[in-house]
């Protein structure tokens, strides 16, 4: 079964930087996309980042463009997103999340993710 497990985030002030991490375990995951959403209070969960497993494609939001870096260690199966010059509206829990599949139709849409992480609150203070 498809395991995954993020960890690092935390209280960061307005043009820090954080990196979260993903554990993923349960497959091989090779054919798979991973992706990084994320859930203001009050709002809808919305992709930030996503990259294909195999071929190592990475996707981003507009709002991440510049600023995030998604990026996968195969051999220890594991995703990560480096955030830098967050601002307060980056507050939000981020979730990684895997389908298997490697599509650009499918990757910024959260229904196609069949796993999903508990989450890790980012906290950004003006």
């Amino acid at each position: 079964q498809v395991q995954l497990v993020e960890s690092g985030g935390g209280l960061v002030q307005a043009g820090g930087s954080l990196r979260l991490s993903c554990a993923a375990s349960g497959t091989t995951f090779n054919g798979y996309t991973m992706g990084w959403f994320r859930q203001a209070p009050g709002k809808e969960r919305e992709f930030v980042a996503g990259i294909s497993w195999s071929r190592g494609v990475t996707y981003y939001a507009d709002s991440a463009k510049g600023r995030f870096t998604i990026s996968s260690d195969n051999a220890k199966n594991t995703v990560s997103l480096q955030m830098n010059s967050l601002k307060p509206e980056d507050t939000a829990v981020y979730y990684c999340a895997a389908q298997a599949r490697e599509s650009p139709r499918t990757v910024y849409y959260s229904s196609y993710y069949a796993y999903w992480g508990q989450g890790t609150q980012v906290t950004v203070s003006s």
